[in-house]
């Protein structure tokens, strides 16, 4: 069984990340989507609800997985048996940093290889920090995350989006 990890924070899970995920399931035969534990970096929704949310928007396929994982990508890697992580690219800048990550990937572990998918154009523009953005000002989200997601920014910048509903 080919198993690929989709690792990364997903503080939101976009549906751009979801366009690389179903795309990278012709691929191979289970992808898991890590979501990282990062204690150095800031995000705005717990892990266990990034988790919650991705879950949903995954359930319609039985060859994905949703899991938690801290620590080097390829140790959780080898602790699947993913023979391939899953990474997807939308600017330049993004293949400079990949470019570098898998090189190190590759040193402490040369079976494990690295798979980019470019963004498809019509996600080519969207990140989880615009997301987050556009969300924090009352912006139409629709186009961007799933339903669920939605009602969670709404949550979150609660205080925001009243005041804009008043003007």
């Amino acid at each position: 069984m080919r198993i690929a990890v989709y690792p990364g924070s997903f503080d939101p899970f976009t549906y751009g990340h979801l366009d690389i995920l179903e795309r990278s399931l012709r691929l191979f035969d289970k992808v898991i989507v890590g979501v990282l534990l990062n204690p150095t970096k800031q995000c705005l929704l717990a892990s266990s609800k990034r988790v919650e949310l991705i879950k949903q928007a995954v359930a319609d396929h039985d060859n994905v997985v949703v899991d938690q994982f801290n620590g080097l990508l390829i140790d959780y890697c080898k602790k699947v048996g993913a023979c391939a992580v899953i990474r997807g690219l939308r600017v330049v800048s993004d293949y400079e940093y990949e470019l570098q990550m898998t090189n190190i990937n590759k040193q402490l572990a040369p079976d494990l290889e690295t798979v980019f998918m470019m963004a498809a154009s019509q996600y080519s523009f969207l990140s989880s920090s615009i997301v987050r953005e556009v969300a924090r000002y009352g912006g139409n989200l629709a186009t961007m995350v799933s339903p669920a997601t939605i009602e969670e920014l709404k949550r979150c910048f609660e205080t925001t989006w009243k005041i804009k509903e008043n003007k």
